[in-house]
């Protein structure tokens, strides 16, 4: 299940003592400048104009099973979250996302394509709003359907391929980049990298030959790096951001590493400049998507009948429509025109069947002789479109056509 978390900050009057007392905020004054901006985002994706084919600027969050993704999340957030083990401090929020996720996602270890969204408002978190995504697991585990793996890399590409999306891949600092596969999926939409941001958790750990790690970039990081130190047992945030301080200023390995891709602090930094970039870059033409579907909409409402004062005006009113649902079908299925929709590739049709059989066709010729094909290829999938088209009459639209109408 993808988990929206939305953290804000909340500027509280304190006074010095006080003030005194705490740790610096995550992030700078840069907040109150961002706010606006992710208000209007975040008010758009309230609005399901995702639904309507335009796509929001949206930081994804992606990493391998026991990345330490959770550790990342909560650290940004101030607040725990469910998981596996581990000690939760706030329990009542952990529970309520458990009792949400249940309700959505069932109770076993299968997963949902809806999303739960977590408001989170807290004094001196930076304002960020991001999709978290399921851990990669190749092997199911115990409960787990056995297509996990494809499940939930269907997810995943599903939120990372937009333009839009800033992936945040999550990578431990105990395992090779390469072969992680969250990066091949990243990859896979981002080539050049220029749209991913890599966090490194778990340095502690793994200190050895992190720097060249980071330094060398071997996977195509375009945003760059941050080494963080995760959370351990029932430490506070603010205990772990002071360990994690004095970890990366003392310890022989991790001290040579360069003092601005290190800690949370300069994670939450980089996340909100990197979201109000995007977000400044996509908005322009996001207003021009939504102001031309919203002329297409109102075009379309005003062709429609106005008023309908008999039972008869509602009668030629219903052949209207019939009529052109009709002649929108016969360009779609029978003529290959789809200048109706052409963002809406499920509706092209006969348009798209060319670029199916040539993909057959590559199939085809790319198995090897060890790998022949029997001779029941695509048996099946004619004999059911035999039955699918029944019986014809003349005059008649086909029967799965009268059925979508």
């Amino acid at each position: 299940m993808a988990k929206r978390v939305s953290i804000r900050s909340v500027n509280r009057n304190n006074n010095l003592a006080i003030m005194k007392l705490e740790m610096a905020p995550l992030v700078s004054s840069y907040n109150d400048r961002i706010r606006p901006l992710l208000d209007t985002i975040d008010s758009l994706r309230h609005l399901n104009v995702m639904k309507e084919g335009i796509q929001l600027p949206t930081i994804v969050v992606v990493g391998d099973q026991s990345s330490g993704k959770s550790s990342v999340l909560e650290s940004l957030a101030g607040i725990s979250l469910p998981r596996g083990q581990g000690i939760c401090t706030q329990a009542r929020v952990s529970d309520a996302i458990n009792v949400a996720t249940e309700e959505i996602a069932g109770t076993g270890k299968g997963i949902s394509h809806t999303p739960l969204t977590l408001v989170v408002r807290k004094k001196g978190v930076p304002d960020l709003t991001m999709v978290d995504l399921p851990g990669i697991t190749r092997v199911p585990v115990h409960g787990q359907p056995e297509d996990i793996y494809e499940q939930i890399s269907k997810i995943i590409m599903e939120y990372i391929s937009p333009n839009e999306s800033i992936i945040l891949n999550v990578l431990s600092a105990t395992v090779d980049f390469p072969t992680c596969e969250s990066i091949r999926m990243s990859q896979l939409v981002d080539k050049t990298g220029e749209r991913t941001l890599a966090v490194v958790t778990k340095v502690d750990k793994a200190p050895e030959g992190l720097l060249e790690k980071v330094t060398t970039d071997a996977v195509n990081i375009g945003l760059g790096y941050v080494c963080v130190r995760n959370r351990i047992g029932d430490e506070s945030y603010e205990e772990a951001r002071t360990k994690e301080a004095e970890l990366f200023e003392s310890h022989p390995l991790l001290s040579e590493i360069d003092k601005s891709i290190v800690g949370i602090p300069v994670l939450a930094q980089k996340l909100v400049e990197i979201q109000a970039a995007s977000i400044a870059r996509c908005l322009p033409e996001i207003v021009k998507k939504i102001n031309d579907k919203l002329d297409q909409n109102v075009d379309e409402l005003s062709q429609m009948p106005q008023n309908l004062a008999s039972a008869g005006d509602a009668m030629k009113a219903l052949f209207q429509i019939s009529g052109a649902a009709k002649d929108s079908l016969k360009k779609i299925l029978l003529q290959g025109e789809f200048e109706e929709y052409p963002e809406d590739e499920k509706m092209h049709c006969t348009a798209r069947m060319a670029d199916m059989l040539h993909d057959f066709s590559n199939q085809l010729y790319s198995k090897s002789a060890e790998d022949t094909l029997s001779g029941d290829f695509l048996i099946d999938e004619i004999k059911l479109l035999e039955e699918s088209k029944g019986i014809g009459l003349p005059n008649f639209i086909p029967r799965t056509v009268f059925l979508v109408l």
